[in-house]
């Protein structure tokens, strides 16, 4: 019996959520690029390149470089009126970072403009994990890492409140596939 193989454009399958971004994919990229970003990522990541606290007040909004370059270009940026003066001040430092990302000198000098920039969408809450039972929970407080420790927690939480293992229907027994062990 031959194992099928998935073919190079099939993308693999799984029961895990996705963000909207994976499936939406390169949609945007025709839109960004109309206004010079050659990378949208720019605009998405901008907090992590010049910092939470002046992404706040400034987004940017075009990249132009010189005809048939992608060097020596200019940046727009949206600033908050008031902000406009802290935010030039600083502008060889964001320069440097910004051609840091990139990887190579993309920008030269930037532009500003000053309107509001966009809000930045809300960080997500994670939710309050219950209380692991006694017996489940001994072993996870020898983890280190906290961000693990709250994931086995919930698992540990959800097998305490199951009430045993799992059941297969016969049309899930009828699709797993029979394992050959003559080999």
């Amino acid at each position: 019996m031959s194992k099928r193989k998935p073919e190079k454009e099939e993308a693999p399958r799984s029961c895990r959520p996705r963000s909207a971004g994976d499936l939406v994919g390169a949609i945007g990229d025709p839109s960004f690029r109309r206004f010079g970003f050659v990378q949208s990522s720019i605009v998405s990541r901008w907090g992590e390149i010049v910092g939470e606290r002046y992404a706040k007040v400034s987004s940017p909004e075009s990249i132009r470089f010189p005809a048939g370059r992608k060097a020596g270009g200019v940046l727009t940026l949206l600033v908050d009126g008031a902000h406009a003066p802290l935010i030039q001040h600083l502008t060889p430092m964001i320069v440097e970072k910004v051609n840091l990302f990139f990887g190579y000198a993309a920008i030269n000098r930037i532009v500003f403009r000053q309107g509001k920039p966009p809000a930045a969408p809300p960080r997500p809450v994670r939710p309050q994990l219950r209380p692991v039972p006694k017996e489940l929970g001994e072993g996870l407080r020898e983890i280190a890492d906290p961000e693990l420790r709250a994931c086995l927690e919930s698992l540990a939480a959800r097998i305490g409140a199951s009430s045993g293992p799992p059941s297969l229907s016969r049309d899930d027994e009828a699709q797993i596939p029979e394992i050959d062990r003559s080999e």
